[in-house]
């Protein structure tokens, strides 16, 4: 669509609510409208953008399928479905202008052409088509406009309709994921024993594709990966838990109103850096500086170390975890604090004896959403703690976590049905159980403190 359409598309569409409004006013005054006029504009502008929204919807999923015979007429006499869909994606390539890219003969340059023209006639058809439809409709919804129309009733249900509409795209997504997991881990666990999976103790998933070639036969042992994720998430927790809960005592306690406004965001900005740039530190400059410092202790240590992944994601979950503690520790009821130093606690036993576990449950909350955030970082185990599944609970050694090898599983010129390919989805699987259960016990923790203190 040219940008002139959704220009126009706009005008219409706030020239349709300003008329709608004006005659609802206008006639307002021969006796009480039902619903209020800025209803009867919303109402006027609904007809106008919505049954257009879907013509637009519908065309653009409909468009490429109809020009599609078109276009490969005389082009794909005698091809397969996959040939005739490949021809089809080299046209759509040549009809973009990609120059790097040649046709394979005078026929499916002239086909390029050809969609191209058919295109555009296509797009001048659906604009005129649009706006006319959007006219039409604005026009229909004035003259629905009286003292009796429910305008309101009709806007109500038109929104409540998007709002369910909304959720249900939402939930279906979940059920997508889900099953898509759920489907790729069963054709994966036909390949691999479950047993072997869950409780084996090396991972090598290099499977030969020949009977030539060295790769051997594999090893899907996920123990390993399931070892180097605890482990880079507990260095992590080390790390972040402490600061970020202290750091949260210190803004709802102790910090002034100037000091709170400054340091703050200055501590949140944390959690806006991309997690690149946190992997280039840990790679850069704490992976280097540990091991220099574990070799001037006499210590063997790798160039990439689970501890230099762990304490720079440890760093990167200090917001979420001082965020989270900070509206806990706010939300303990001020007569709580009053009650303790009337009985003459002072501040540090009022936090210790009387705050801290008042906001227990929440901040036990922040913690699991922030283990789950920890299990799922990739960019920083890749740059700092490298790629090697190794089974060992050594801060000091390389190893790596499910997510990373999700993404090696998914890298390379391995068939979609290779055991490799489809170890990432069981991969997948277990982490999104375990992070659920996480966030579940959070929010069931966070619920029940809610549920107290409200």
């Amino acid at each position: 669509m040219p940008p002139i359409f959704y220009l126009l598309f706009l005008l219409i569409l706030f020239s349709s609510f300003l008329i709608g409004q004006s005659k609802a006013k206008g006639i307002s005054g021969v006796g009480k409208l039902h619903s209020l006029p800025s209803y009867h504009g919303y109402y006027a502008a609904i007809w106008c953008g919505l049954p257009a929204l879907l013509v637009v919807f519908f065309w653009s999923l409909s468009e490429n399928w109809f020009l599609k015979d078109l276009v490969l007429a005389g082009l794909d006499e005698g091809m397969a479905p996959n040939e005739r869909d490949m021809l089809f994606n080299e046209i759509l390539v040549l009809a973009d202008g990609n120059l790097g890219f040649g046709a394979r003969d005078e026929g499916v340059a002239e086909a390029a052409a050809r969609f191209r023209e058919l295109q555009g006639l296509s797009t001048q058809s659906l604009l005129v088509v649009t706006l006319a439809l959007m006219i039409a409709g604005g026009l229909y919804a004035r003259t629905r406009i009286s003292l009796e129309f429910r305008a309101r009733h009709v806007v109500e249900r038109v929104l409540t309709g998007f709002l369910i509409l909304s959720s249900t795209v939402a939930i279906l997504t979940t059920f997508g994921i889900v099953a898509s997991l759920v489907i790729e881990s069963w054709r994966f666990f036909e390949l691999i024993s479950p047993v072997e999976f869950l409780f084996g103790l090396k991972w090598y998933p290099q499977i030969a594709i020949r009977a030539d070639q060295a790769a051997g036969e594999g090893a899907f042992g996920a123990i390993p990966l399931f070892t180097g994720t605890l482990l880079i998430s507990a260095i992590a927790m080390l790390v972040a838990v402490p600061i970020g809960l202290f750091s949260a005592i210190y803004f709802s306690e102790y910090a002034s109103k100037h000091t709170r406004a400054l340091i703050k965001p200055m501590l949140e900005i944390l959690a806006g850096i991309p997690t690149v740039v946190y992997g280039f530190f840990a790679a850069l400059t704490v992976a280097p500086w540990i091991r220099e410092t574990g070799v001037g202790f006499g210590l063997e240590v790798s160039a990439q170390s689970a501890l230099a992944a762990g304490a720079v994601m440890g760093i990167m979950i200090i917001p979420f975890i001082s965020s989270l503690s900070d509206d806990v520790i706010n939300a303990v009821p001020q007569t709580l604090r009053d009650g303790s130093y009337a009985m003459g606690a002072t501040k540090s036993e009022t936090i210790k004896q009387v705050i801290l576990p008042a906001a227990l449950p929440g901040v036990v909350g922040a913690v699991l959403l922030a283990v789950s955030r920890a299990i799922g970082e990739t960019m920083i185990v890749v740059m700092a703690a490298g790629l090697a599944a190794n089974l060992t609970a050594n801060p000091l050694e390389n190893v790596t976590t499910v997510t990373v090898q999700i993404v090696v599983a998914l890298i390379g010129d391995q068939e979609f049905d290779d055991p490799k390919t489809l170890s990432a989805f069981a991969l997948g699987l277990v982490l999104f159980l375990v992070t659920l259960a996480l966030n579940v016990v959070a929010l069931q923790i966070v619920k029940k403190y809610r549920e107290k203190y409200d």
